[in-house]
């Protein structure tokens, strides 16, 4: 698989970091290092998840309650926390989710004009 170039990769929009996260821990519990690759490797590494960017994300979701998180030790045997998907956080990526499919109408309304989409 080939890698993309620094210059392909998408800037995360803001806010689009938590309903990614989010989504990631939806297939279970997983460590910080985890959740970046695993996004990463979704969006075919058109997203590049800096860790500066993803611990404070982590933490801001523990604090609203939408993730716990707890020691353990990873495949390489290394002591790693692992974060998992509470209920609130299940609902809260529920109304993200279709928030974030209401603004990809909206702008695939913007982008296309009238005409062509009643052809």
């Amino acid at each position: 698989m080939p890698t993309k170039r620094k210059t392909d990769r998408i800037e995360l929009v803001y806010g689009t970091l938590d309903m990614l996260v989010l989504r990631t821990l939806r297939w279970g519990p997983t460590h910080g290092h985890g959740i970046a690759k695993s996004i990463e490797r979704m969006s075919d590494d058109a997203l590049k998840v800096e860790h500066g960017s993803l611990y404070p994300a982590l933490q801001r979701l523990l604090q609203e309650g939408w993730i716990t998180a707890e020691w353990g030790v990873s495949e390489n045997k290394q002591r790693a926390k692992y974060y998992r998907l509470t209920p609130a956080g299940r609902r809260k990526l529920v109304a993200e989710t279709s928030r974030w499919e209401r603004f990809v109408r909206a702008i695939t309304g913007v982008l296309t004009p009238a005409e062509s989409r009643e052809a």
